[in-house]
This record gives structure tokens, sequence and C-alpha cells, in this order.
């Protein structure tokens, strides 16, 4: 046997109980390697950088389950493994590179040469089982990724927007801003006015832009209704969205959260007439990762992928094991390579990621530092559009810096010198890619209005934007933008370069916003007629 995983001790806040039961029951997930991942991202970047003759011509379904798929002999010598043990795994991807089985606490000991331990959180009392290492077979090392759960401790992903009013203090009536002011209020009439976003409705209705919920953040239908008669009057009246559940997701009409709303709110009243579709995540996952491997897997399996998915949650990257972000970084591949453009807010703590301020290094957030996802920083208008202070961006300490953003990256990285030398990884996947207004939007909560700020705003509003292009593409017979970093950074001066402001964090004044890509801004905002124009239209 050899260890495959291991860690030092339980994270911060942990404290082992002692032996786990030995009838306690494990959902045990094996994440497989892919046959071929080196071949589905080669593809990915084909489908993806204009002017390639393969680009806009997306994978199909079963084209990407080949390229992921376990070869043959690592799937056999797996089996064969958990057999030796009275084991069988059922695969739980279309793909199959996941495996999963229950097992007792006794069995999982045996199959994996290691002993659980039942661990409490100490601020929440919540009880976890887990190990500090396990092993494998020398023969079955190289065919696995990782095993859960194991050594990777639960971690809650990061949301909400920075809330500057509660509707518990501010209660009134929201109005229609018939003269759009951005630096006081930012409606959806107002992020039109700024970004030249039209108000035409959509037409086509397999153009879904997907929404991702996590964390018991539920969608008000009714709060909908207030918003769009306050700030979307001109939409249809029955104007709404659709949800799909998963992980025993739930969408409780009775409890809508910041985030939820705000997502729906804003895709709903900026992308007019697109297709919403609310995916709630419950808490009977076991990826490892909140669900955010659920919510991919399950999209992959439909016939028919969202053509955008936004998802405004986001872990500080020291919290994750390598094995567990670099799966789910791949399984981004898979869904780009289809066609889908991913887009996540960067985070809003600055340079200290996940708004800790404790850090003596700068903090990246994932899945912003995933090379295959668009990263959305923040921005605000004062009344000249500037670098929102909060807009987390950086550098990976897991991911290298992909071949589409070398260039603009390295001129940054020259630019600074030694300053922050050691701080971060000037080597590593930089981020975010794009940004756009992320302070003083209005969200309808149980009737009353909350305003917000943060990167949880403009990611939605940035995907609304693409959605609505996406319509335009279909309605000419063209296929949808995609993954888009390779044409955001070959096309960077179709973007707003935003060139004042910093992004503070960890005692230090973080990075500024400078004249190209920048680790607040990226490449700065989008102006929709731009998007058209390369988007060839």
């Amino acid at each position: 046997m050899h260890v495959h995983e291991r860690r030092d001790s339980a994270p911060s806040g942990y404290v082992k109980d002692g032996p786990a039961p030995a009838d306690h029951v494990l959902n045990l997930r094996l994440a497989l390697t892919p046959s071929d991942f080196k071949s589905l991202e080669d593809q990915l970047y084909a489908v993806s950088t204009p002017g390639n003759p393969s680009y806009g011509k997306h994978l199909s379904k079963q084209q990407v389950e080949a390229l992921a798929a376990p070869t043959p002999d690592g799937l056999s010598a797996v089996k064969s493994w958990l057999s030796s043990h009275g084991l069988t795994a059922d695969a739980i991807t279309p793909a199959g590179d996941w495996l999963g089985l229950n097992v007792t606490v006794k069995q999982a000991n045996a199959l994996l040469d290691t002993q659980y331990a039942t661990f409490t959180h100490q601020s929440t009392g919540k009880q976890t089982v887990r190990t500090l290492s396990y092993s494998v077979p020398a023969d079955v090392k190289s065919h696995i990724s990782f095993v859960h759960p194991t050594v990777a401790f639960p971690v809650k992903p990061i949301g909400g927007p920075l809330v500057l009013s509660s509707p518990k203090t501010q209660k009134r009536t929201p109005s229609p801003d018939a003269t759009p002011s951005c630096p006081s209020e930012f409606t959806p009439a107002c992020a039109q006015s700024q970004y030249g976003i039209p108000t035409t409705l959509a037409k086509n209705p397999s153009n879904r832009l997907a929404v991702a919920g996590f964390i018991d953040e539920w969608a008000s239908s009714s709060d909908l209704q207030t918003f769009l008669k306050s700030f979307r009057p001109d939409l249809p009246s029955n104007t709404s969205f659709t949800t799909e559940l998963i992980d025993g997701g739930e969408n409780n009409q009775n409890d809508p959260g910041d985030e939820a709303n705000l997502d729906v709110q804003y895709t709903v009243g900026v992308a007019s007439g697109v297709p919403i579709e609310f995916v709630s995540v419950g808490a009977d996952n076991s990826d490892g990762i909140d669900g955010f491997m659920d919510i991919i897997t399950s999209l992959l399996n439909e016939d028919d992928t969202p053509n955008v998915l936004t998802t405004s949650y986001a872990f500080n990257e020291p919290e994750l094991p390598f094995s567990i972000a670099n799966t789910l970084c791949n399984a981004y591949a898979q869904i780009g390579a289809r066609g889908t453009s991913l887009f996540f807010s960067s985070g809003d703590g600055g340079v200290s990621g996940g708004q800790s301020s404790e850090c003596s290094k700068f903090v990246p957030t994932f899945p912003s530092t995933c090379p295959f996802v668009t990263s959305v920083g923040g921005t605000t208008f004062t009344p000249k559009e500037t670098a929102a202070y909060f807009s987390s961006g950086g550098f990976s300490t897991l991911f290298a810096i992909p071949s589409y953003q070398a260039s603009a990256v390295s001129k940054y990285v020259s630019s600074i010198g030694t300053q922050y030398h050691g701080l971060y990884n000037a080597s590593g996947r930089a981020f975010p890619d794009i940004s756009a207004a992320s302070t003083q939007y209005p969200i309808i909560i149980n009737g009353g209005v909350l305003v917000g700020n943060g990167t949880s705003c403009s990611t939605p509003l940035i995907a609304s934007m693409v959605a609505l292009v996406n319509d335009e593409l279909a309605s000419a017979g063209k296929a949808p933008l995609g993954f888009l970093n390779p044409l955001i950074y070959a096309n960077a001066d179709s973007f707003t370069d935003i060139t004042e402001g910093t992004n503070p964090g960890c005692n230090t004044n973080g990075f500024s916003a400078t004249a190209g890509w920048d680790p607040v801004t990226g490449v700065g905002s989008p102006v929709y007629s731009n998007l058209r124009t390369l988007a060839g239209l």
C-alpha cells in the first residue's frame, strides 16, 4: 500500500474526539483519473480560440465523456481492488470517472489502510468523520485522483453580497429609476445605460442561463415580481424563472436569501426574456466541495447544457486540497468544451480572499483560480468607473498560468517589480479576468429593499450580457460563445480599461488597477456592442 494523501493535522477549529464507530456508514466516492484529459484540454482551447478552425465547434456529450472516462485498465484495477475487499461500486457520472459505494468505517479502514476518527468543530459543534491519511495499492495509485471523505474536511463556500442596509431597518417602496443615476443606485436600467445592454426580449427558449444556489440560499418568486414591477415594468407580467433541485435541494419561498434573490433578480431583470434556471444544491452531497462538483455533474448529464452558468460563491484556495480543486477544475473543462460559459465571482476581501483579514500571504480564491472559468471582479462608478476596494484578485498557488493570459499578466508582474515579493505566486493562474459594476445594487427581500455590494453583483450582470449575446448568436444560427477567456485576452482593447483603485488586504494596500490587465479588475469591463462585434454579429 502507498500513501495517497495525507495531512499533518486537522484544520484549525477541529478537535479529535476519538476513533469513529466501526458501524458508521460512509458514502465513499472515488474520483478516477481521466483517460485523456490533455486531449480534452486541447480541444477546449481549440473550440474557444478565435481563428482556430475548430472555433465554436463545441464537443458533444459523448465526445466529452469519452475523453473524461477512466482507461479500461484503470477501471479494471480499481474494481479488482474493491472486489478483493468484498466491495462493488457504481458509476455515478455519465463518463464513469466517479465511483460511489456505501461502506462502514470498519470496511473503509481496511480498504484504505487507515483509521477514521470523529472530529468536532469547536464553534459549530458539528461532528464529522475523517482521517489524516490513507493508502491505496501501487497498481491503483495512478488511476485514482482522490477518495472522499478522507483528508478533506468540510468547508463552506463564501457567498452573499456585502449588505449596506437591511430590510429590517430600511423598509421603503422601491420606485423605477426613470433617469438612471448610477452612483446612487445601480438598477437594471442603470446597467443598460452604462454598458449598452438591450431591453428587447430574447427569442430562443433553448438559450438557458443557469444560476447556482448553495448553503440554504433560496430565491423568492414574489420578491422577483416586486423587483420587476419596480425596475423592469416593461417585461411581461408572467416573467419568472424555473428551478432545478440537486442533492436534496429546495427553494423555500418562506425564507429567501440575499444572494439567491440578487442572482435571480439581476439575471431575470437584465437578460430580458432569457430562460433563467435557479439550480438549488442541498446538503445531501458527498463530493468534498459542498455540492460544487455535483452541480456540474448534474448539468453534464443533460443532453444540452445551459449556455451560461453564473456562481456567486467561492472558497479560499488554501482551504482545498489540490486533488479536489483539480478534479473540479477538470470538470469545468468538460462543461466548457460543450459550450457553457462559466462565471465565478472573484471574492470580496481584496487580496485577502474571502473577506479574511488574518493572512501573512495573499489569499487567492477558487474556482476563480481554475484556468477554465471566467473570474469576475468588481468596479464602482464615482462617477468614473474605478476598481471596487473589495474586488478580490491575485495569483493561484495551485494552478499554473495559462498561455492565453501569460503575456498580459507578465507585463503587470514586471511593472510592480519586487513589490509584495513572497506574498503571491507570480507564475500562478491570475484573476480576475474581467469586471463590472458591483456597488449600490437594490435587492428585494421579503418585499423590502436591501442595498448590496460585491462581486456577487457583477457576476450575474456579466453572465446576463453574455446570455443576451448568445441569444443573438442563436438567432443567427451560430454557436454560443462558450469558454470566453481566450477571446477576452486576445481582444483586451475591446473592454473598458480600469486604471484607478486598489484591493487592500493582509495589512497591505493590495494590488493597483492600472493600464492593461491587473489583479483587481482584469482587462476591464465589457461594453455590449463590443461583445456583439467580438461574437461576429
